[in-house]
């Protein structure tokens, strides 16, 4: 079978972390890619580095996205993805931006590009529920996220998953059945997803 890996897109609270442990547990293959982050906030589940590396690493082409959010800077690099896949694991990216999630899925292997969504209010309750200390900034950023996929209703998905419809094991059966059925990514009714 080809590499693969994963690409997971969705609003703060929607089950990117959970699911990701999931799918870990599912099949150990999986594995969480670590973007690079420079600036405050969490530091689990990252590469801390600076902005100055950050930027060489741009410059050497090895990005292949960079973003700004909640005061840091973060990048996915090629070569980590590269790592990953080489040593025959599937790796896992959590993505914030359609913008990123079409920059990752132009690496060459076969991505399951998921859709996770919840309701505002769900988003609230598990951020809320795990001590997010920037709630209001994760409740932008779910607006922003809102807009982002109307803003861009043609966009293609392999799956989308409502995650306050369905379990956690669910969901990552479901990711890991799009994987192994090379399930294509098509055009989906975002309007009626997100209201």
């Amino acid at each position: 079978m080809n590499p693969s890996g994963v690409i997971l897109y969705g609003p703060p609270g929607s089950g990117k972390d959970t699911i990701t442990a999931e799918l870990s547990v599912f099949q150990p293959d999986f594995r969480l890619f670590l973007r690079l982050k420079a600036g405050r906030g969490r530091i689990t589940g990252y590469r801390l580095t600076t902005a100055e590396h950050i930027e060489e690493l741009a410059q050497a082409g090895d990005v292949l996205y960079r973003n700004s959010r909640y005061g840091a800077e973060y990048a996915i690099d090629r070569s980590e993805v590269s790592s990953l896949v080489d040593s025959g694991h599937i790796p896992v990216l959590h993505v914030g931006q359609l913008a990123g999630v079409r920059a990752v899925a132009a690496y060459p292997i076969n991505w399951v590009q998921v859709l996770l969504w919840c309701p505002e209010d769900v988003t609230r309750q598990r951020c809320q529920d795990r001590g997010d200390r920037d709630l209001e900034a994760r409740l932008k950023v779910w607006h922003e996220t809102r807009q982002d996929l109307l803003d861009h209703t043609a966009e293609p998905w392999s799956l989308v998953i409502r995650t306050n419809l369905v379990s956690v094991a669910q969901a990552a059966q479901a990711i890991d059945e799009a994987r192994l059925a090379g399930a294509p990514a098509e055009v989906r009714d975002i309007r009626g997803l997100v209201g």
